[in-house]
């Protein structure tokens, strides 16, 4: 997959059947849809294009969004997209100008000018252009002037996308990892740089990387105890672990952390950054009367953990 992020040094795209969205998660619903853009690229001898934008418009068109979590990093869209098959994948810089185009302008001067594109697939409820004013029908009235193929997207597809999105969201939110792993088609996962923390998990025999979350936009799971796997930058190799996301209430904690512990590895990590896989809830954040109880726990959830992973 050709990745594009400067839309006036774009190549001569051959026959691009296009579609346009965030794409965030890259779950089931989104598959179908980019299924049927490979198919219809491979149907025509074309290529297939997918269009997004970052930041995320939401962001950039209502300024009353704060706190915006979303499923992926831009990062990790472009990781996860590179796994099916798509030729080219257009990065736009979402601008409160690139926002405010006239939709007829948006279509020439932008999808027409730039991609020249064979067929555009998109859905039914797709807005675009100044005040979202564009709109599938402008796209049927203006076909035969600018010479495109139109399809849609089925209401059934878009609707699965919207619903899953939202659920996936709120089950990740909630440490439902059956329903968010189920929904995404993969198991949820983050990025986080190893820092130092006060070393209370070593004393306990149970040493833990802290976790520095480096994309505020990142979604992350509500607090609890996790089975994970975790990898290094490199990815090669994926090792069992344990995850707490909480407060750590039996030691008066104050502030949330993620910690994970990761079974048989002794290396110092510090700097580094750590990908952790989260598998499946084990169960809620609880408050000790003792560290000696604690520890009796932890002994359990490690054996939970290596049971389901």
């Amino acid at each position: 997959m050709q990745i594009h992020r400067n839309i006036e040094a774009l190549p001569g795209f051959k026959n691009a059947v296009i579609t346009i969205g965030t794409f965030d998660g890259v779950h089931e619903g989104h598959r179908k849809v980019i299924r049927q853009l490979t198919a219809r690229a491979r149907e025509v001898n074309g290529e297939s294009v997918i269009i997004t934008f970052h930041p995320h418009p939401r962001k950039v068109v209502n300024s009353s969004i704060l706190g915006l979590r979303l499923i992926n990093t831009l990062d990790e869209r472009i990781e996860l997209l590179e796994a099916l098959d798509v030729d080219h994948l257009v990065i736009i810089p979402f601008t409160e100008v690139f926002a405010n185009q006239l939709p007829e302008d948006y279509l020439c001067n932008f999808l027409i000018e730039k991609f020249k594109p064979h067929t555009i697939i998109i859905g039914y409820d797709h807005r675009f252009g100044r005040d979202r004013m564009g709109d599938y029908k402008l796209l049927e009235q203006l076909q035969q002037k600018y010479q495109y193929a139109l399809q849609e997207i089925p209401k059934h597809i878009l609707d699965n996308i919207s619903i899953s999105s939202t659920k996936i969201r709120e089950a990740i939110l909630k440490g439902d990892t059956t329903t968010t792993n189920h929904l995404l088609g993969y198991d949820f996962f983050f990025e986080g740089e190893v820092v130092h923390g006060d070393k209370l998990g070593r004393e306990l025999g149970y040493p833990t990387a802290n976790l520095k979350i480096m994309d505020e936009e990142k979604i992350i799971p509500g607090n609890g105890i996790y089975a994970v796997y975790a990898a290094l930058a490199d990815n090669t190799r994926r090792f069992k672990g344990m995850m707490s996301i909480g407060l750590r209430p039996t030691v008066n904690g104050t502030r949330r952390t993620v910690e994970v512990n990761i079974f048989d590895f002794d290396a110092t990590i510090y700097g580094q950054s750590l990908r952790v896989y989260v598998k499946q809830f084990l169960r809620e954040e609880v408050k000790f009367d003792s560290l000696e109880a604690m520890v009796k726990q932890i002994d359990q959830d490690k054996m939970d953990s290596l049971a389901v992973l």
